[in-house]
Parts: C-alpha cells; structure tokens; sequence
C-alpha cells in the first residue's frame, strides 16, 4: 500500500502572503501550484497519485478562481474523504490596515474591489471566507510578519524529518577570465596562488587530479589560506540555515577554472559534506580557449 498524498491548501486574504507561502512550500520539495481552480482540485490529485515520487502537494486556492465560494466546500469534503489524501489548509490572514498599506505598496487592485475601493474588496472577502478560516488548521496572522518570519513559520509547522536536509550547499570551481557566476553567494579568489599551468606534464591536467591536487595544496600559503577559508564557512552555516535560505553557493575562481580552484573546490567540498548536504560542480574545468590558425 503506497503512502497517502500530503496536500496543503494555501488560501486567505488577498495580501497576506500566499505568494511567499507557496515559495516557501517548494523550497521544501512539495510539488506546488498557483491559482488552482476548486473544480480541477480532485482531478489534480487523482492524476498526481499515480506518480508516487509526488507524495507532497501544495496548491493556492484563492479569489482569484471566480467560483470558489461555490465550489470549495464540496471539494474539501470530497477531499478529506479521501483515504489516499491528508489534507491540510492554510489560512493566511491580517489586519484590514496592514492589507490597505500592502496594496497601496504595490499598486496593485483587490480581486473584489468592483468600485476600486480597496477596504470594500477587503470587507467583502473577509466576509466570504470567515466560514473556511473557521474550518483551516493552520493559522498565520502575517501583519508583523516579514517575508523571513512568514517562510520560517511555515517550515515549522510543516516540515517533516525528510525536509530537515532542504538547506544544502553548492561549492563550485570557475574561471575569472569567463566570467563571476552570477548566481554565487560568497566568491574567493584564489589567483595569488602559484599556478600549475606553468608547470607543462600538469597544464593539461585538472585539479581533480592527483598531481594537480598535491601541487596546489602543498603550497605554504595554499595550506594557510585553506585552514582560515574552512575556519570561516564552517561557523556561519548554521545562520544560513536559520535565516532560511535553500541554497547557498559558495564560489572558488582562480585564471581559468580548471587548476587552483578545481582543487580547493574539491578538497572544501569533501570536508562540508562531513556535516551537509553539498553538491560539488566545476564551471570551466573543461573549457579551453578556441585558437584559430591563421596564415
């Protein structure tokens, strides 16, 4: 018998967070979707059981699906009457003000505002959705809320042992001469280390070989360099983590990508993985300068 399909429905008021909420469910490897009709709910889920890799499922729900006030009752009931189902809601909430000054913000208009009045969308949606926030197990006032408290909350309250590795770490090697990684948290250059590619049975080599390896790290400064670079990522991880941050990409570049930084890139993902999650890659380690003979 295969496990019950965990599904959350995100709903609540217009601005109160659904946007980060749903964010928040996929950093946590739920399968999400935004703006999910009511009557395509069951049909949904019925085609997502068939894929047991799907077993966590989080949707938006919200106003902006015209029929929901019609329809959401009966689908919850034929929902939670599923065995193969565990259904959860959360409903996010705040205060009317708080709603008025975070659509001013953003200059956007409520989905019920018919006159253009923001209050009187707010009022009227407080209205229509009170019988499902009295039905919802999860609760969230989001008024005192950031985007950081909102996600940390959430993660709280639904994730399991199998999310605790969500948080992990992406060490990678580049070369400066193609470019920063764009998508690299904390970059450390490691150009004033001596340079196998002077050395000629190593320039067509790469860190990950041995010689390469031993000639890089035997180096005095390169040993130094790595102890103080090891003393300093390690202690800051853990607020990475809390702060609530899925990936955080820790770049190391030398010249070309493929001899200094392929080393340490290695050597410091080897070490990280001791404690997390860690994916090694290396950018440029392959790449090689085009040359065109001309006569």
């Amino acid at each position: 018998m295969t496990n019950p399909v965990n599904l959350v429905i995100v709903t609540g008021m217009s601005g109160a967070g659904k946007t980060v909420a749903i964010q928040s469910f996929e950093d946590m490897g739920y399968f999400t979707v935004d703006n999910m009709p009511p009557a395509l709910v069951p049909k949904f889920m019925e085609l997502l059981s068939q894929n047991a890799e799907n077993d966590k499922v989080a949707l938006v729900v919200d106003m902006r699906s015209r029929l929901f006030f019609k329809e959401i009752n009966s689908i919850l009931d034929k929902l939670e009457s599923n065995s193969a189902i565990n259904v959860k809601i959360l409903f996010l909430d705040a205060t009317d003000g708080e709603l008025v000054a975070r659509y001013k913000e953003t200059r956007r208009s409520h989905p019920l505002a018919v006159t253009g009045r923001i209050m009187e969308g707010i009022k009227l949606e407080r209205e229509l959705l009170s019988p499902l926030k009295s039905v919802s197990q999860n609760v969230v006032d989001t008024t005192e809320l950031t985007p950081r408290q909102l996600r940390k909350t959430i993660s709280e309250q639904f994730s399991s042992d199998d999310d605790t590795a969500t948080f992990h770490i992406e060490v990678m090697s580049f070369g400066f001469k193609y470019g920063l990684p764009l998508d690299a948290d904390l970059v450390f250059d490691l150009r004033f280390l001596p340079n196998p590619y002077y050395i000629p049975q190593l320039r067509n080599q790469t860190g990950l070989d041995q010689e390469v390896a031993d000639y890089v790290m035997k180096q005095e400064e390169s040993e130094e360099f790595y102890s103080h670079l090891l003393s300093l990522i390690k202690p800051i991880l853990p607020g990475y983590q809390k702060e609530g941050k899925a990936v955080l990409t820790i770049a190391l570049g030398c010249t070309g990508g493929q001899h200094r930084s392929v080393a340490f890139a290695h050597r410091l993902a080897d070490d990280l993985k001791e404690d997390w999650l860690v994916n090694e890659s290396h950018r440029d380690k392959n790449r090689r300068k085009e040359t065109v003979n001309r006569s």
